[in-house]
């Protein structure tokens, strides 16, 4: 006699995803946290510029009120008409984009010659220049002031373009070289080597193989010496005496006489100064975040 038994099918209830599971109801606060955190930091960031800003197209009487306006009732450009016609805009902005460019041009074009020689040949003494270099770039610049002013006063070349320029360039030097010394790693060396073998002399590949390799580089290098001369303050009010040659940076002291300060007029040149890097970085931000990436990466 055969009996059938049938085994118990267990079921298991699975719990439904509502609005009162488990994984709903707890909330995320390291990530709100964060959020916040981040908010304030953007926020205290954000500030100062929007102050700048608002400051600069406020009328003259709003300006000095001793209750805070953060939102302009009348806008006007009397600020901006008082800081470019009523001083020597014109003629400090042709001395900042004549030194800046130089300063910049020649800083990247013998940083990637060095780079070059320093990552792409072996030779005795290499290791020992890249400290050197280190050791300049950590000093601070005002610490070379003083030297520099001596040295250049014995050559004659207070006062001039070409003293101001190669005191820019001895300043974004040592920093271009450590940069842009990633992106020349982060090459392969059997590239190189094929291309001697294919009969490229070593000018051939630094301007077709390597220049093209390093691009990303040379830009965002490029960027960060542009800012540096550009903002530059204590060393063109050092070593330039005659106004007419004064920097923007210095340009923008000039706004605080003994009878006091414009500071409408002041806000109105600092967003003159802005504009011009914050429209190049913008145009060129995406070259910088590929060459960051690219540097970063051997």
């Amino acid at each position: 006699m055969s009996t059938s038994s049938k085994a118990p099918q267990a079921v298991s209830a699975q719990p439904r995803a509502g609005k009162g599971t488990k994984a709903n109801r707890n909330f995320d606060w390291h990530r709100f946290g964060t959020g916040v955190v981040a908010v304030i930091f953007c926020i205290i960031w954000f500030f100062p510029v929007y102050w700048m800003t608002i400051t600069a197209f406020k009328p003259r009487k709003e300006v000095m009120t001793s209750n805070p306006v953060f939102i302009p009732t009348h806008w006007s450009l009397e600020n901006f008409h008082t800081a470019i016609f009523n001083t020597s805009f014109f003629v400090n902005l042709k001395n900042s984009v004549i030194i800046t460019f130089f300063a910049v041009v020649v800083s990247i074009f013998f940083a990637f010659l060095a780079c070059a020689a320093l990552t792409l040949y072996r030779f005795k003494g290499r290791r020992a220049i890249m400290v050197m270099i280190l050791a300049m770039q950590m000093i601070p610049g005002t610490a070379m002031l003083i030297p520099q002013f001596i040295v250049f006063n014995q050559f004659g070349l207070l006062n001039k373009y070409i003293g101001l320029i190669l005191a820019y360039i001895a300043l974004v030097l040592p920093f271009s070289i450590w940069n842009m010394r990633g992106f020349f790693l982060s090459i392969p060396a059997s590239i190189f080597e094929s291309a001697r073998v294919e009969g490229a002399s070593e000018w051939q590949i630094l301007r077709r193989i390597t220049f093209p390799l390093v691009a990303p580089g040379v830009v965002s290098t490029s960027v960060f010496a542009f800012i540096t001369a550009w903002n530059d303050y204590l060393t063109a009010y050092t070593f330039m005496k005659d106004q007419a040659k004064y920097t923007l940076p210095v340009w923008l002291a000039s706004f605080t006489t003994p009878a006091g300060t414009d500071f409408g007029g002041q806000m109105a040149a600092s967003v003159l100064f802005s504009l011009p890097v914050v429209i190049f970085f913008m145009i060129i931000q995406g070259n910088i975040a590929k060459g960051i990436t690219t540097g970063s990466v051997k």
